[in-house]
């Protein structure tokens, strides 16, 4: 770890990483939360008296009589928070955050109206060379392309699998597309950010250089189209929304029990074989080309006729009959799970999925989702429970910038902090 003190415990293999975020809700912060989870120290800048919106997304818990965010009970452990009246335009408001850019590695944020704010690229590098400066917004940044008034429109989840073409391929035919939930572009970006911020960080820690990272939620998004931008350049062809079913094969979808919901799905011929011996269907009946192999055999008579007998088939049985006699034969298939019904998995328990914290805002004890992914020799974990609003504002001005009672008073005083 580095010469720097640091306001959380040493672990994690980012120990000595220090994260500056500035913005709300999901898509810039959970990237910061990863890194928490992982040992980065994190500092969370929020508006006094507002605080980043997620801590205002339901659904809400009563938590010692207050009611408290679950998204932000799970998605904000680990960080501090700290308020500050993010206006550079203010002396003292611009020496605050600059003193914190000069002591960090890493600037991430989603924020508006950036050259209102005061906030500007070269000014930061020039305040530290190394830095690695983190946009997150729905279409990207004029500085590294986009047509001409679309990069400054707003965002929200919904739009980025909107404008990527990922939702039109979502639901089921006779209805509009499903918009995915919870919040799906917002994770993917997310996670693309974190991707982003680390690989701009491995190369300033190599070369001394920072570097600006743009994350545009629609490309974010446009990474997982497996292929499909690429069938549509060819052929002019784009696929139509085909609810549950797989494009190309079968089976492959949800299923109903006796008792609740299965998901299912063999891809390719032995995987199918396998699966049609576990059902006891008849494998020359139902061959895989003229059955399964692709969307013209999914949708013959004979192909919906293996359909209609793998669904009889399921009603026939309870879900852990299903999932066991499958799972002997090497096929795909889940029970669909409620959160209830992953808190009571004996499989989550043995992973250690669930962590217990103290919630800040309530002080009340919480169950969560842990650290994903394992790490064998420097494991993340939770340290904290989300904070509760500007908990660490003065730990972070007198630890970190040396400030003493009186500049944080008439810091507070002023209604910055």
């Amino acid at each position: 770890m580095s010469a720097r003190k640091f306001l959380i415990p040493e672990f994690g293999p980012f120990a000595g990483m220090r994260v500056i975020t500035a913005g709300s809700l999901i898509a810039m912060p959970f990237a910061g939360t990863m890194l928490a989870d992982f040992g980065a120290e994190v500092i969370h800048i929020e508006r006094p008296g507002v605080g980043d919106s997620l801590r205002l997304l339901g659904p809400f818990c009563e938590l010692e009589g207050r009611k408290v965010s679950a998204a932000w009970i799970q998605d904000a452990r680990n960080r501090l928070s700290m308020t500050l009246e993010l206006d550079l335009k203010l002396p003292e408001v611009r020496e605050v955050f600059y003193g914190l850019i000069r002591e960090s590695d890493v600037f991430m944020e989603n924020l508006v109206w950036l050259d209102k704010l005061g906030i500007d690229d070269a000014a930061l590098l020039e305040a530290n060379p190394s830095l690695v400066i983190v946009h997150v917004s729905g279409y990207g940044r004029e500085e590294f392309g986009g047509a001409p008034g679309v990069c400054g429109r707003a965002s929200y989840d919904l739009a980025g699998q909107a404008f990527s073409g990922w939702l039109s391929g979502q639901g089921f035919p006779d209805r509009p597309p499903l918009i995915a939930r919870p919040y799906l572009n917002d994770f993917v970006s997310a996670m693309s950010a974190l991707f982003g911020t680390l690989a701009a960080y491995h190369s300033a820690q190599r070369t001394g250089r920072g570097q600006v990272v743009d994350v545009a939620q629609f490309e974010a998004m446009a990474q997982y189209m497996a292929g499909q931008y690429t069938d549509a350049a060819l052929t002019g062809r784009v696929r139509g929304r085909s609810g549950n079913e797989a494009a190309g094969f079968q089976p492959y979808n949800v299923f109903r029990a006796r008792d609740g919901l299965v998901a299912l799905g063999a891809q390719g011929p032995r995987v199918y074989s396998r699966c049609l011996r576990a059902m006891g269907l008849d494998e020359a009946r139902f061959g895989y080309v003229e059955c399964a192999a692709s969307d013209e055999a999914a949708a013959s008579p004979a192909g919906r006729e293996l359909d209609a007998a793998v669904r009889g088939w399921c009603a026939g049985r309870s879900c852990g009959e299903i999932i066991e006699a499958l799972s002997a034969a090497r096929v795909p298939c889940s029970r669909v799970n409620t959160p209830l019904d992953c808190l009571g998995d004996a499989h989550f328990a043995a992973r250690g999925d669930w962590v217990e914290y103290v919630d800040q805002s309530s002080g009340a004890p919480v169950k969560a989702f842990g650290v994903a992914p394992k790490l064998s020799a420097t494991p993340g974990g939770v340290w904290r429970g989300a904070p509760a609003l500007g908990q660490d504002t003065e730990a972070v001005l007198r630890g970190i910038l040396g400030f003493d009672g009186g500049r944080i008073a008439a810091l507070r005083e002023k209604g910055l902090i």
